[in-house]
């Protein structure tokens, strides 16, 4: 029996927790897919408002993409100071030419406390928070990225927003 996946008290949610629609992405940001995902999330979200809650854990697939588990950090750094979203939009927005050299003006850019940030991964305070996501991930059969989970259930189907939204209307009354 498949396991089902709910919503944890220190997820990255937005929505209402009463939303009808819960949709759970464990996700890469060095991941071209997982970009694609993202606007089509960004477009879901604007399209089902207070009927869908959306959460974000991390999956970094570290043997792909080189600095996918310090992005999913950087994610977590700025979360810290309350820019988790603002971060996590940057991110994938600059999904192409992302690297170290530029985590410092994404900080800037938000205006959050970039040597916080640099010193939170410098010392890789958030690696265990990204690798006990990453490992739930991988227990709930999470292989490659987007994994979405819709009301609990694993979605199987692609990523491309039609795709998901197909899925998503089965919920929608």
């Amino acid at each position: 029996m498949p396991a089902i996946v709910s919503i944890h008290q220190d997820d990255h949610m937005i929505g209402s927790r009463d939303a009808t629609i819960v949709l759970i992405e464990y996700g890469d940001y060095q991941c071209p897919y997982c970009r694609r995902a993202h606007a089509a999330v960004k477009h879901l979200q604007r399209r089902l408002g207070k009927q869908l809650l959306f959460a974000y854990r991390h999956f970094p697939l570290t043997n792909m993409h080189p600095y996918a588990e310090m992005a999913a950090e950087a994610a977590e750094a700025a979360g810290v100071q309350g820019r988790f979203w603002d971060m996590h939009d940057a991110l994938f927005a600059l999904q192409p030419q992302f690297g170290p050299h530029l985590v410092a003006d994404l900080a800037d850019r938000m205006e959050i406390d970039h040597d916080q940030l640099l010193d939170d991964l410098k010392r890789r305070r958030f690696q265990p928070v990204v690798e006990r996501m990453a490992a739930e991930g991988t227990h709930l059969g999470a292989a490659r990225t987007p994994t979405f989970f819709i009301n609990g259930e694993r979605h199987t189907g692609d990523s491309d927003e039609a795709s998901l939204a197909t899925a998503i209307m089965r919920f929608v009354a």
